[in-house]
């Protein structure tokens, strides 16, 4: 059977109208106008076919039949916030689902979480990694860090840093028969491949070497795991910025040559506009640029 509903639009300006039993405080409470309230009642008045106030030139009262009305509106939208609060407890829980590639969180993120978990001990962090794009409400995800052109519709996008892409190997490979020492020695060593849209043959080509197959050597899914192949002296990765600072600051990778290739791609924080109200969505939105902003002399 099908319910007789009145306008649910209305409910909330009839509602707030009832309780301070006055169209201008209620408007001020809803941000909207006080013809806007006036009119939201007369509609809801004109479905059902009864007067909710009394009005006079200076104040409104309930009539005897919107007295008890406006409590049962009341009750309705109370429990109607109960359950969209429920159904949505994910997003305002201690809980931040954070989304971003393997690359980032492995050679990036989880190496400086703990701090992040020192600062904010009563948020606890879910990082899921995958490449495709995050669909915020379906997945739960409450934050991403994504490498792209930052236009994601319907998103908040801010620019996190940009990148250069280079060669970077164990500092065994420098030393030997067969020492890197030039891009073109790049033809006596393995080449690591990740998977990454700028390859072995773009930098090549843009480094002016020749005589080197651009498609040879390992190949790995996960550029974590390239990166770790490469430290282990096994061959020659491209190197990214952001993802091998700590390695190169370690000193277990080496940048071979000083050639670097600038990517059209750059690193973002990518959220839902109105995510970064929640507490645990800002406390880790600041701490990414704090951590990436340079240290002060």
């Amino acid at each position: 059977m099908a319910r007789k509903l009145p306008p649910l639009h209305a409910l909330p300006s009839f509602e707030a109208a009832a309780r301070h039993l006055s169209f201008s405080r209620a408007a001020q409470e809803l941000n909207v106008t006080h013809g806007a309230i006036s009119r939201a009642i007369k509609t809801l008045e004109d479905r059902l076919g009864v007067l909710l106030f009394e009005r006079t030139s200076r104040t409104v009262r309930l009539t005897t039949v919107g007295a008890p009305y406006a409590q049962a509106v009341r009750d309705v939208l109370d429990q109607l916030g109960g359950a969209t609060a429920a159904a949505t407890a994910h997003q305002s829980s201690s809980t931040l689902n954070v989304s971003t590639s393997d690359g980032f969180a492995g050679r990036w993120l989880v190496p400086r979480l703990y701090r992040f978990h020192r600062a904010n001990g009563d948020i606890d962090v879910r990082v899921s990694t995958t490449g495709r794009l995050t669909n915020f409400l379906g997945d739960g995800i409450d934050i991403a860090v994504r490498y792209g052109g930052g236009t994601y519709p319907g998103l908040t996008s801010e620019f996190l840093m940009g990148e250069e892409v280079f060669p970077v190997c164990s500092p065994k490979l420098l030393e030997g028969a067969h020492a890197l020492r030039r891009p073109e020695d790049l033809r006596h060593h393995t080449l690591i491949h990740d998977g990454f849209p700028i390859n072995w043959a773009s930098w090549l080509a843009s480094a002016g070497v020749e005589g080197v197959d651009p498609h040879s050597g390992l190949t790995f899914d996960s550029y974590s795991f390239a990166v770790e192949s490469a430290a282990q002296g096994e061959g020659v990765v491209l190197g990214r910025t952001m993802l091998v600072a700590a390695d190169l600051a370690a000193g277990r990778l080496v940048r071979p040559f000083g050639h670097a290739l600038k990517s059209l791609s750059s690193f973002y924080v990518v959220y839902p506009p109105d995510a970064i109200r929640q507490r645990k969505v800002k406390a880790f939105r600041d701490w990414l640029f704090a951590e990436m902003a340079p240290p002060s002399a």
